[in-house]
């Protein structure tokens, strides 16, 4: 099975930075109620990055080509949702832009367009990705206190602590991959890993 191959060497197709912010302001809580104008259009651009997804399903099926507009869609729904994690998680002070283009936010979040796609993979890629999903459920929720403690960081000294930046960062990256992977946006299977 080609999706079961380790990662190649490399990049892998689905990038995630967050810049680290030297100082942060200490009105770090405040940002889960800005927020909230950016949650309701993120609800909606991930209601349509499914039905996008189902649709891509059927194409890939008989294609093996994700259609390139629906894949660009897709990336950029998620970009969106990036910059405001970025945000929510305490780690940037810029309100995210009202945009999904590159380059407008301290967000790096790129996915490389896949050439050929194996037709079947999208009937077992969920079952392979299983393991990852326990390991990032877990993570997700040690993520969720290490950005409380954090914020608590900020709120006293007005920086977010390294190790727990690199950490919360990682565990985004390996639940993009992993959910990508899953929603046959690559074949590459993911890396255990939070590294970039």
């Amino acid at each position: 099975m080609a999706a079961m191959a380790p990662p190649a060497p490399g990049p892998y197709p689905v990038r995630l930075d967050i810049q680290y912010a030297e100082s942060l302001s200490r009105l770090t809580f405040l940002k889960w109620i800005l927020a909230i104008p950016q949650y309701l259009i993120v609800y909606a651009l991930n209601a349509v990055f499914n039905v996008i997804s189902l649709v891509a399903f059927f194409a890939i099926m008989f294609t093996g080509a994700y259609p390139r507009s629906l894949f660009d869609f897709a990336v950029n729904t998620q970009r969106w949702r990036m910059n405001l994690v970025g945000y929510v998680m305490l780690i940037r002070d810029e309100y995210p832009p009202f945009s999904f283009e590159p380059g407008l936010y301290p967000v790096t979040f790129e996915v490389d367009y896949p050439t050929n796609l194996a037709r079947f993979a999208p009937l077992y890629k969920w079952l392979l990705a299983i393991p990852h999903f326990i390991i990032v459920g877990v993570l997700g929720f040690v993520a969720f206190v290490v950005v409380f403690i954090a914020g608590f960081s900020v709120l006293f000294t007005g920086k977010y602590p390294e190790g727990m930046y690199k950490f919360v960062v990682g565990v985004q990256r390996w639940t993009m991959r992993v959910t990508l992977y899953a929603l046959f946006m690559t074949d590459e299977y993911p890396p255990f890993s939070l590294d970039a």
